[in-house]
């Protein structure tokens, strides 16, 4: 296809896409605000493989008490236990908000190909949560935060990562 037979075309896909993007994040900001009524946290997430949502997370810090129980990585934890993978390469993160530092941190370790987002960090920090402090936190010198971050180098600190390299056995990632 050559001339505008190929833009038509480029931007129809583009026009489904954004459509497919829509209808995926209005399903994971109803996750959010469904969760919100079930005393949960204000975000929702989903992740989608060729059209199909493998699974769905949403925030459980405060249900669960555990920090890290954010929706994205609650979606993320269930994709990679119904594909049996620790990869989810392929696939699309769809979140009701920006994912925080540890949720973004999250979607490059798992290997999504994309992360689309409804609301963003500011929103977040409207709402009392410490996306955009965490963001800010990022940017500045380590020695300016609040926690300190330590390193102590005993002979043997590359001795986890000698043994990993010595594993015949073993998964890379």
């Amino acid at each position: 296809m050559t001339g505008s037979g190929a833009s038509a075309s480029a931007s129809a896909s583009a026009s489904a896409s954004a459509s497919a993007d829509a209808g995926f994040l209005a399903q994971a900001i109803a996750l959010a605000v469904d969760n919100v009524g079930d005393g949960g946290g204000p975000f929702g997430a989903l992740i989608v493989r060729d059209g199909v949502v493998v699974a769905t997370g949403q925030n459980r810090v405060t249900r669960d008490l555990d920090p890290t129980a954010h929706a994205e990585v609650v979606a993320i934890r269930a994709a990679c236990q119904v594909e049996g993978s620790f990869s989810l390469a392929g696939a699309v993160l769809y979140t009701s908000c920006e994912p925080c530092p540890l949720c973004l941190s999250a979607a490059l370790w798992s290997r999504v190909d994309r992360v689309v987002f409804a609301a963003d960090r500011h929103d977040a920090a409207r709402g009392g949560f410490d996306d955009l402090e965490f963001y800010e936190l990022f940017a500045r010198d380590r020695s300016t935060w609040e926690l300190p971050v330590d390193t102590l180098r005993p002979s043997d600190a590359s001795a986890p990562f000698d043994a990993w390299l010595a594993a015949e056995a073993r998964t890379d990632y």
